[in-house]
């Protein structure tokens, strides 16, 4: 039997604030453009299919020449952000009651207004990864390390407009002429790799959404356009691996552990994986433990019932490989609270970082939100990539270990995550 991964789903309602964006949604299906009042909980168990996992705003000075940064709260937490949403003071029985309906056409009224009341979820300031005073640090740095981060996932939009310069080129390749120059076995991989389709195609389409919006959080252009990524593109290049795709945003095993393969001989030191599966691949798990890459994996977002749930107890692969080369990332709400979607675990997930409603690039130039754990690993692919770049003393292998002693303690994270802590970038550039 084909054993697939896929990503994780999500629940969630609707914005009071009125966005001009696309709200983009991840299901486990991996529809990534559910309208946000379609919004619903989806099962994520089903198989060994990898999937990814994945549903806004900031003060206006985080990076004034991105005309949509205001909304980046994950980058910076005004306390401005609101979340409504709709819950039925009820059990809902109506499934009881369908096709009872009589021939005069009298029934049993639908339910109205008053069987519903609304929740609020206001914003905390300051619940961000306190991303300004690294930039200054990391800016003012006279000598910075290169550094490759490779994404594995669906496709990337290459061409948008904020990752045109932020993405990898295979030096030893030349671009259309049909011929394997560097001999790694792969014709034309000027940019990367297609481990879904097996070919040099790193962007298919519309289905690549959920790549593209990760690749934006690591990298997007900052002061340029839209909105600010976390890396600086000069020295932290973006290498497209497509290995999940489709309608459903799902991949194999093997696909995955091919394009492992591909990042570490071209030159990866870091890898994001935001997506996860709830059975176990012994071949995929030698494979991470083996590499010489640090892995930031999403760590799913809870099952059938919306809820996140203890991987303690239930292992979400690869998130819950007790590897030193793994960081498993639970999403953080804006309000300093675990998403009620996240799954967590005291010992087997490492650190919290923003999931929730993250803007960040779609394909065709575009900006759409997006929720979920598959949101937050990229925000800790991005400091992960920032710090090693910044600290050129320290070894790939310190980089875990800083980011998590480094962590903001909240005591919402307690018990739920090992580090009991938020993601912290000015933390993690300045741990000593």
């Amino acid at each position: 039997m084909k054993k697939l991964i896929r990503a994780a789903g999500l629940s969630l309602a609707l914005l009071l604030t009125s966005l001009p964006f696309s709200t983009v949604a991840e299901a486990p299906s991996i529809k990534q453009e559910t309208p946000a009042d379609a919004l619903h909980s989806f099962s994520t168990d089903s198989g060994q299919v990898l999937k990814p996992f994945a549903i806004g705003p900031g003060l206006i000075n985080l990076s004034p020449a991105d005309e949509f940064s205001t909304y980046q709260w994950g980058l910076k937490n005004d306390g401005e952000f609101r979340l409504v949403e709709l819950q039925s003071k009820f059990q809902s029985v109506d499934g009881v009651y369908n096709g009872l309906r009589s021939g005069t056409g009298i029934g049993i009224p639908k339910p109205g207004p008053g069987d519903y009341e609304s929740k609020v979820t206001k914003a905390v300031a300051g619940i961000d990864i306190d991303i300004q005073p690294a930039w200054e640090l990391y800016d003012k740095a006279e000598n910075k390390r290169s550094v490759v981060v490779a994404i594995i996932d669906t496709g990337i939009d290459i061409n948008h407009q904020e990752l045109k310069n932020s993405i990898w080129t295979n030096p030893g390749e030349i671009n259309g002429d049909g011929i394997d120059n560097d001999g790694n076995g792969f014709v034309d991989d000027i940019h990367g790799w297609n481990f879904f389709s097996g070919n040099n195609k790193v962007f298919t389409g519309n289905e690549d959404s959920h790549g593209t919006h990760a690749a934006g959080t690591i990298g997007a252009a900052r002061g340029a356009f839209g909105i600010a990524g976390i890396t600086d593109n000069n020295y932290v290049k973006i290498m497209p691996l497509k290995a999940l795709g489709g309608k459903e945003g799902i991949g194999t095993p093997q696909a995955v552990i091919q394009a492992i393969r591909y990042a570490e001989a071209n030159g990866a030191s870091i890898c994001n994986l935001s997506m996860g599966t709830s059975s176990y691949s012994e071949e995929l798990a030698q494979t991470i433990k083996n590499s010489p890459m640090l892995f930031v994996v999403s760590c799913g977002n809870g099952g059938i019932s919306g809820l996140g749930y203890d991987t303690d107890v239930n292992p979400v692969y690869p998130a819950s490989l007790p590897y030193d080369n793994v960081i498993a990332v639970a999403n953080i709400l804006f309000d300093g609270s675990l998403s009620k979607d996240s799954n967590y675990g005291a010992a087997s997930v490492d650190i919290a970082a923003p999931g929730s409603y993250i803007l960040s690039t779609i394909p065709n130039n575009g900006y759409g939100f997006m929720s979920g754990t598959s949101m937050a690993a990229p925000m800790v692919t991005g400091v992960a990539a920032m710090l090693y770049s910044y600290r050129t003393d320290i070894p790939l292998s310190d980089v875990k270990q800083i980011l998590l002693n480094s962590s903001r303690k909240l005591d919402t994270l307690n018990g739920k995550v090992l580090s009991g802590g938020l993601l912290d970038a000015y933390g993690a550039l300045t741990w000593q």
